[in-house]
């Protein structure tokens, strides 16, 4: 599958990058996020500012929720290493500057065993080259993306922790929020007894949704989710590992009473083309910051679209990235719904400029130019980490 996010060139895609400059920023929190195979204990973001020789400037989102030193150490390989591909370099298209920023990095990364990290330090840059562009334009991004005019994109409260769930899913629905995910991979009893009691509380038509973060064997993922079908989730979100074969994929896909959900831990378009067509998947959940930015990632989602699988981007990070996955899905259109944190993160929401509230179920699309949002400099400046 070819990268190209868009059939469309011309004067307001061509691009030289003259500034390239890596923000990491570490907010503290009182509870930790917790997964099936680890937690964090703060709340990191790694946002990134591009200028070109023009003056315009665009933001994007590095992942950078794991390891702890996630966020300085791919901000160091920024400056080191993609930046001086960018810097200086006239670009026709910033497809163009993607594949540049691969191809010139695919041995290296290699070399160093870090091909995912390399993958999300190029997919933060892309989207900020996109932004740029968009806001060059004076368009919202998802119209420069080739997208149809929407004024919100539907939403779910994702991340629900283990502990306690009830009461975090009880806040968000306060806030606005229709749909609900919970996390799973915590033992049996656990897991049901807290999916039973966020049913309970929302009612039979809520949807709800249970992401496992690649626990189980395909033995005990096919048990769980025989158990966990009698609360009828939407989807059953990577239930074993990422990297199990995709004839394994299709196998359990065939045989759970649920429709099977993943995509956050998948790298390159013939990894996801392989997975639409014959991993039995029903959700696709594509990361821009992990993998493809939003030149790769949209030629992905259209495909998934274009075989009756439903794009969900996945995000789980700071607004900047949230923003730009939720003007890619609203680009793409489609059924499929924007993942937003449920967990206190205030690089997602407090310390971003006209972030966008979430209405009966969906959240609005900023007003403005690119992404709509910037992050509040000012106000983060004290959570600013040296690297």
């Amino acid at each position: 599958m070819a990268f190209a996010a868009a059939p469309t060139t011309g004067d307001d895609h061509r691009f030289t990058i003259r500034l390239v400059e890596c923000m990491v920023f570490r907010v503290p929190i009182d509870t930790p996020v917790v997964t099936s195979f680890g937690s964090m204990t703060n709340r990191p973001a790694l946002f990134i500012r591009v200028v070109d020789d023009e003056g315009a400037e665009g933001w994007g989102e590095v992942w950078c929720n794991f390891p702890s030193v996630g966020a300085e150490h791919r901000a160091r390989l920024i400056d080191a290493t993609l930046a001086p591909f960018l810097i200086g370099q006239p670009f026709d298209h910033p497809v163009q500057a993607f594949e540049r920023l691969t191809t010139a990095t695919e041995v290296l990364a290699i070399q160093c065993g870090e091909p995912g990290t390399f993958a999300q330090a190029v997919g933060g840059l892309d989207i900020a080259i996109w932004d740029l562009l968009a806001r060059r334009a004076e368009m919202p991004l998802h119209l420069f993306l080739g997208g149809k005019r929407r004024r919100a994109v539907p939403a779910y409260a994702s991340g629900i922790n283990p502990d306690g769930c009830e009461v975090t899913a009880a806040a968000k629905r306060e806030e606005g929020y229709r749909r609900f995910k919970l996390k799973v991979g915590f033992g049996r009893e656990h897991d049901i007894g807290n999916l039973r009691r966020l049913r309970d509380l929302l009612g039979a038509d809520t949807e709800i949704m249970v992401d496992a973060n690649q626990a189980w064997s395909f033995d005990e993922a096919w048990r769980m989710s025989e158990a966990l079908s009698a609360f009828s989730p939407v989807w059953l979100e990577e239930p074993m590992r990422a990297d199990t074969p995709l004839e394994d994929w299709t196998r359990f896909a065939a045989s759970t009473p649920l429709p099977v959900a993943l995509g956050e831990n998948l790298r390159g378009a013939e990894a996801f083309a392989r997975m639409v067509r014959h991993g039995g998947i029903r959700y696709l959940q594509p990361d821009v910051g992990k993998w493809g930015g939003l030149s790769a990632c949209l030629p992905v989602a259209r495909d998934a679209i274009s075989q009756d699988v439903t794009y969900c981007p996945h995000w789980l990070g700071g607004g900047i990235g949230l923003i730009a996955s939720l003007h890619l899905l609203a680009a793409v259109g489609g059924p499929g719904m924007l993942e937003v944190d449920a967990n206190p993160n205030e690089l997602k929401d407090r310390f971003i400029l006209n972030y966008p509230p979430v209405i009966d179920g969906d959240m609005l699309i900023p007003p403005g130019s690119g992404i709509g949002v910037l992050p509040d400099l000012a106000a983060l400046r004290r959570y600013r980490v040296d690297y």
